[in-house]
């Protein structure tokens, strides 16, 4: 008779799960063991919970369907919550198997106990401990059904002595398939189709949530010949050849999206929750597409809000819209700013910037040290990686590197921790997308703080022929903290990190660990590490002093870092 471990197992591999990432432990030893027994999963044993939970997460990113991690009693447990915490916020679906105390010790604050259901109230759409195997087929179904269909965490907990009982009956549970596209109500379409028609001038603002609708979204922004304004999760799909993208808003963008905001008259959302009120155009009206009903205006004021998936509500608002001649100077106007824009930006990642006129008045100020400017590393990885790599960035200044360097068209895929903001996330990240085919190359952009924090896992790469390739932006310090602090005219403080050379902790965990210090060295050693065929880290000595300059910069912000600069000059001498 199969017991509650190998009725768990066995229903997730029919499911299609095709691995489990955790630490090994004590109550959910019966688990690892059936797992050990079943073919179609592999498990995949990371030295911290963290680790393992953002690699779940970035499973079910990628595949849209069931990501599974497991902690064991208490401690092992607790160690997953930063990592459902961001599938949680990416809307990732995810099912955490978590052990617990024997039954008969519930509730005596016995050693290692830790109450689950509490624990995980906030991040899970649905957290249950099994009491009695009865239970088992039940829970079961309805957390992943919940996870799936929420698009979240699911949490369920095994009490030490109940993985190994036998399930009574052989139910074998049996999972719903994920609803179809939905589209809004037509007269709602009618009244949002009179809306774009009043508008001159419409920008459009794409996120995630068009992603698969790209012929769709193209086809609306050349009928009303509208720049698009990409968010950072909008890039995946609509970068490339794209013939109306203007990059991105937010501290990492460019004025050309600001320019595409600041001169519409209508902004058109489509799959889109971008969380930051300060960017948005002020006096527009605002036409909002989104699946969530919840995301519908929670971000800025919105004359209509049409719930339904965004191909699906493309498809049926465009035949709705006035056939009426548009100009197309909007659209232009913007497009030719940010191409000058992107010219400038690419002279600033050539390997010989600095060798220029420009570039020796520059580094004077910036990088009197000659060192690597990020931008150039970030452009060297775009040259050389596989036209459909993944490309994953740590959170920080590597995600504006990634956003501003890295072209993601329809065959690249891109992850980060874009929602919770996490440290850390991209190398584990890389082992999950890596995991789910070691054929295709994973490519993780990574601070070295985010790096260093959770560096045992490199020892995973290793052990599972993980063929990750870690490229890491080391500047010494916490980046975006620094110019944070900068920002207000405060001197830089407690963001300088010791780091040892990284290549070499590379190499002692078995990766092939590269460093480079040297502009003119730069090209060549990218080159080689994304062409190797196994795990690489890849140490990048970096200017720390590189400044991204936010689109639209307040005269407070500019002498802020002024000041700040000074500050920093002056107690670097006393």
């Amino acid at each position: 008779m199969p017991t509650v471990a190998s009725t768990l197992v066995t229903a997730l591999a029919e499911h299609g799960v095709r691995s489990v990432w955790g630490v090994v432990g004590d109550a959910l030893n019966p688990v690892t063991d059936a797992i050990s027994r079943e073919e179609r999963i592999e498990w995949i044993g990371v030295r911290h919970e963290e680790a393992g939970a953002f690699a779940a997460g970035a499973q079910a990113q990628l595949t849209g369907s069931l990501g599974v991690c497991m902690g064991t009693v208490g401690p092992g447990s607790v160690h997953l919550l930063n990592g459902l915490y961001d599938a949680k916020k990416s809307h990732a679906p995810v099912l955490a198997i978590c052990g617990q105390v024997p039954r008969a010790d519930i509730g005596s604050d016995y050693f290692q106990e830790v109450d689950n259901d509490a624990l995980f109230r906030d991040v899970a759409v649905f957290s249950r401990t099994v009491s009695i195997p009865e239970q088992l087929p039940y829970l079961l179904e309805q957390a992943v059904n919940a996870a799936n269909q929420q698009r979240g965490v699911a949490v369920l907990t095994l009490p030490g002595d109940v993985g190994e009982l036998e399930v009574p009956g052989g139910a074998v549970p049996h999972f719903v398939d994920h609803h179809p596209a939905t589209t809004p109500a037509p007269d709602l379409l009618r009244r949002a189709a009179d809306l774009v028609d009043g508008a001159d001038k419409v920008t459009l603002l794409v996120g995630r949530g068009a992603l698969g609708a790209q012929d769709e979204v193209n086809a609306t922004a050349d009928e009303l010949a509208a720049p698009m304004v990409l968010t950072i999760k909008g890039k995946e799909g609509y970068e490339g050849d794209n013939p109306y993208q203007v990059g991105q808003s937010g501290l990492i963008g460019n004025p050309a999206a600001q320019q595409a905001f600041d001169e519409c008259d209508l902004l058109l959302m489509i799959g889109t929750d971008f969380p930051y009120r300060e960017w948005y155009p002020q006096g527009k009206t605002v036409v909002q597409i989104d699946s969530a009903a919840q995301h519908i205006g929670r971000r800025t004021h919105v004359d209509l809000g049409l719930v339904g998936d965004a191909g699906a509500t493309l498809a049926a608002l465009r035949p709705l819209l006035g056939r009426r001649s548009r100009s197309r100077a909007h659209l232009e106007s913007a497009r030719a700013h940010f191409e000058r824009w992107s010219g400038r930006q690419a002279h600033l990642a050539e390997p010989d910037h600095d060798a220029k006129k420009v570039g020796r008045i520059r580094r004077v100020f910036d990088n009197p040290e000659h060192l690597i400017r990020p931008e150039a590393l970030a452009a060297a990885v775009n040259r050389h990686a596989d036209e459909d790599a993944v490309l994953i960035a740590d959170t920080g200044m590597t995600t504006t590197w990634m956003a501003r360097f890295v072209d993601i068209d329809r065959r690249r895929r891109l992850l980060g921790s874009w929602n919770l903001g996490s440290m850390a996330n991209a190398m584990p990240q890389a082992l999950g997308a890596s995991a789910l085919d070691r054929d295709r190359q994973v490519v993780a952009f990574c601070g070295d703080g985010g790096l260093t924090m959770l560096m045992g896992d490199l020892l995973t790469a290793v052990a599972y022929r993980l063929p990750v390739k870690l490229i890491v932006f080391d500047n010494s310090n916490l980046g975006m903290v620094k110019l944070e602090q900068e920002q207000v005219g405060m001197p830089s403080s407690g963001t300088t990190l010791a780091n040892p050379d990284l290549a070499e902790v590379g190499r002692a965990c078995g990766l092939h660990g590269v460093r480079v210090e040297k502009p003119g060295d730069l090209d060549e050693a990218v080159r080689d590490a994304l062409a190797h065929d196994g795990p690489v880290l890849l140490d990048v000595v970096t200017n720390p002093d590189e400044v991204s300059v936010p689109p639209s910069t307040t005269v407070g912000q500019a002498w802020g870092f002024a000041v700040a600069k000074v500050k920093e000059t002056v107690e670097s001498r006393e």
